[in-house]
C-alpha cells in the first residue's frame, strides 16, 4: 500500500469519491494530495476529479446532504463542504484554447488527457477507490529523485499559462531539490516575455512562497543568473544579501523579502506596490530599514532610538551588528511586533507658530525624548500636550 492510500482513510473524503463513482462514473483524488502525501509532506487540501459533469456533482452533493458551491462553474469546478470540510471536484476537461492567462475547456471522460494538461509530472498524478496510483508520465520517479519537470512539451505548458514560469522555480525550491531541470528552464526563460502580462496578485503568490522555500537559494542564483527575478519584480535583488541572512538562521518572511530586495526607501516603495505588500509586510520593513541606519550612525543616540521599538536587543548587540554588516544587522530583528508610535511631524511643530528651520527639529527631537520619558502615551492628543510644554520651555529660555 502506498503513502498515499492514506488519503482513502478520511471518511468524507472516500464517502466523496464513492458519491460520484456510483453508476457509470468515475472519480479520483489528484494532484497536489498525492504529491504530499507520497513526499511525507502535510496534505492541506484533498481535490478530485470525476467524469460527472458539473450539474451531476451539484445533484449528487445535495442528495448527500452536503454543501455544493460553484466556485468556477465555467470550468467545472464545484466546492463540495462536508461537515465543515471543503473539497474541490472538477469535472475531467480538456483545453480548447488557451492565451497565456486564461482557458477555454471542454468536458471529458478520460483521466490521461485530464492529466496531460496539468503543469508537472509530480502534480498529474491520481487515485481511484481503490488505492491504485496512476502515474501516467513519470511523476512518482521525478518526486523520488526531487525533480521538477514539466509535463511534455514545457514551452506549450507555459503558453497555455505563463505563471508556470513562476511555479517551476518555486516547486524546484519547495519540491525539488533546488536545481532546476533544464529543459525546463530553457524554457522559461524563451517565454520570459510572458510572466510582465501577470497580474501582481499572481505574482505576489508565487514569488512569497518561493522566498519561504527550503531551496531557495539555488533556485535564486540560477534564475537571477538571467536577470529574471530582477526583470519580473522590476527592482535588483540580491540573493547574496538572503544567503548571509539564512546563514545565521530561518527568518520570517518580510525579513527574506528585506534582505533580498530592499536597499533603500525608494526600493521598498517599489516593492510594496510591486508585491502588494500588506501594511503590516511594509511596516515591518520600514523598521527594519530605520534600524540599519540607526545602527550606521551609532552613537549614544541609539539606544534610546531603537530602544521603543527593539525592546529586547541590547545595545551591545546592536553596536556589534553595525561592525559586522547588514546581514548581522537583520540577524539582531527576526520578529518585530507593533511598537509604539510617535505620530507628530514638523507640520505639528508649526502649527504652534514656530518657524520654520534648525528649530523645528530639534522642538520634534525634545518631544520625543520627552515622550518616551512618559511612557510613550499612543494617543497624538497626548502627544501634543507633550509637544505644547516643550515650546513653552524653549521659549521661556
Amino acid at each position: 500500500m502506498s503513502a498515499a492510500a492514506g488519503l482513502l482513510e478520511a471518511k468524507a473524503a472516500r464517502a466523496l469519491l464513492e458519491c460520484l463513482s456510483a453508476g457509470d462514473e468515475q472519480a479520483r483524488i489528484v494532484g497536489g494530495a498525492i504529491r504530499n502525501a507520497l513526499m511525507g509532506l502535510e496534505v492541506a487540501d484533498i481535490d478530485i476529479a470525476t467524469t460527472c459533469l458539473p450539474q451531476t456533482v451539484i445533484a449528487r452533493a445535495k442528495a448527500a446532504g452536503w454543501k455544493p458551491v460553484p466556485t468556477g462553474l465555467a470550468h467545472g469546478t464545484i466546492t463540495v463542504v462536508i461537515e465543515g470540510r471543503p473539497f474541490e471536484v472538477t469535472t475531467l476537461r480538456e483545453d480548447v484554447d488557451t492565451d497565456g492567462r486564461h482557458a477555454v475547456v471542454a468536458f471529458g471522460r478520460d483521466f490521461r488527457a485530464d492529466a496531460a494538461r496539468r503543469d508537472f509530472t509530480i502534480n498529474a498524478l491520481s487515485m481511484g477507490l481503490d488505492g491504485e496510483i496512476h502515474d501516467y508520465f513519470g511523476g512518482r520517479a521525478d518526486i523520488a529523485a526531487r525533480r521538477v519537470r514539466f509535463i511534455g512539451d514545457a514551452g506549450q505548458r507555459l503558453r497555455e499559462d505563463y505563471l508556470r514560469g513562476l511555479r517551476f522555480l518555486r516547486f524546484s525550491a519547495g519540491y525539488g531539490d533546488g536545481q532546476l531541470d533544464p529543459e525546463g528552464f530553457a524554457a522559461v526563460l524563451a517565454h520570459r516575455e510572458g510572466l510582465r502580462g501577470l497580474s501582481r496578485e499572481r505574482v505576489r503568490q508565487e514569488v512569497l512562497k518561493l522566498v519561504m522555500a527550503e531551496h531557495v537559494l539555488p533556485v535564486l542564483k540560477a534564475a537571477e543568473g538571467e536577470g529574471l527575478i530582477s526583470e519580473v519584480l522590476g527592482c535588483r535583488i540580491d540573493p547574496e544579501r538572503l544567503r548571509l541572512r539564512l546563514a545565521l538562521g530561518d527568518a520570517p518572511l518580510q525579513a527574506r523579502l528585506f534582505a533580498l530586495t530592499v536597499q533603500d526607501a525608494a526600493a521598498l516603495a517599489h516593492l510594496r506596490e510591486a508585491l502588494r505588500l500588506t501594511n503590516a509586510e511594509a511596516r515591518f520593513m520600514v523598521r527594519l530599514l530605520e534600524a540599519e541606519a540607526l545602527i550606521r550612525a551609532g552613537g549614544e543616540k541609539l539606544g534610546f532610538d531603537l530602544g521603543d521599538q527593539f525592546p529586547d536587543v541590547a545595545l551591545e548587540a546592536l553596536m556589534q551588528a553595525a561592525a559586522d554588516g547588514d546581514h548581522a544587522i537583520l540577524a539582531k530583528f527576526p520578529e518585530v511586533g507593533n511598537p509604539p508610535v510617535f505620530h507628530l511631524s514638523g507640520k505639528d511643530v508649526l502649527a504652534l507658530d514656530i518657524r520654520p528651520g534648525p528649530d523645528v527639529a530639534r522642538l520634534l527631537a525634545a518631544a520625543k525624548s520627552r515622550w518616551w520619558e512618559d511612557g510613550c502615551p499612543q494617543e497624538k492628543a497626548a502627544q501634543l500636550a507633550i509637544l505644547a510644554r516643550c515650546a513653552a520651555a524653549i521659549r521661556a529660555i
